[in-house]
């Protein structure tokens, strides 16, 4: 702003100097001398035409760069004003789709593979059933009279179809020795001897599954009662 002050000042110099030369311009009696004193008096002012023209350049070198940098940081703003919306839209997409593809799974999962995977489970207990009226046979036991090979038979159909229940991301609980009322339904008690017994499992009845990592049927088990 200084400079601009300087460039008003030196530029309302310039033009009084030039009104007293007008009002003062030589007359045809005028002699030599007063010709030369006003040929001096035009240089100065030339001179100082220049440099006021020197200074408006400078000041419009000067204030074009600060419009350019003032226009630079507005399309900077501008910029990262559009870099966050396509960031916010993006996140919104991004949980949009996460939602469709959530409401899709559990759509699958609840309508095609949850009844199917009953299904299994009820095969399940009832070969396993079938296996328990076998009792135990040692290896190769009764092979003439084929009961032997049959239970074999029966075990290798009871492992084939846990696979394809493990395929469908369904598991067997895992075994545990007291009861946790999140993995077990005790259906029976037996009497303890000791508090240190209290909820111990006796014996299991029916195997318990999880699916997706969530209770698909709890684990049925008679369990330990001290009373």
């Amino acid at each position: 702003m200084s400079q601009a002050f300087e460039i008003e000042d030196d530029f309302a110099v310039v033009m009084q100097q030039l009104s007293a030369a007008a009002a003062t311009s030589p007359s045809a009696q005028e002699d030599a001398q007063s010709a030369t004193a006003s040929g001096g008096e035009i240089s100065e002012l030339t001179s100082a035409v220049h440099l006021l023209s020197r200074r408006i350049e400078v000041l419009e070198g000067s204030f074009s760069r600060k419009f350019e940098a003032l226009q630079f940081q507005k399309l900077e703003e501008q910029l990262a004003a559009i870099r966050d919306t396509e960031t916010v839209n993006q996140k919104l997409f991004d949980s949009l789709h996460k939602e469709l593809i959530s409401y899709r799974d559990n759509f699958v999962r609840e309508s095609l593979q949850k009844p199917f995977i009953r299904d299994l489970l009820i095969l399940f207990d009832d070969l396993s059933a079938i296996a328990g009226q076998f009792g135990d046979f040692p290896a190769g036991a009764d092979a003439g009279g084929g009961s032997g090979q049959s239970h074999d038979n029966l075990k290798n159909t009871l492992h084939f179809l846990l696979e394809i229940l493990h395929r469908l991301e369904v598991n067997e609980i895992e075994q545990k020795e007291t009861v946790d009322r999140t993995l077990h339904r005790v259906i029976s008690y037996e009497a303890a001897e000791s508090a240190e017994e209290d909820g111990r499992i006796v014996r299991r009845v029916r195997t318990g599954f999880t699916w997706h990592d969530r209770i698909l049927r709890p684990e049925e088990v008679i369990a330990k009662r001290f009373q």
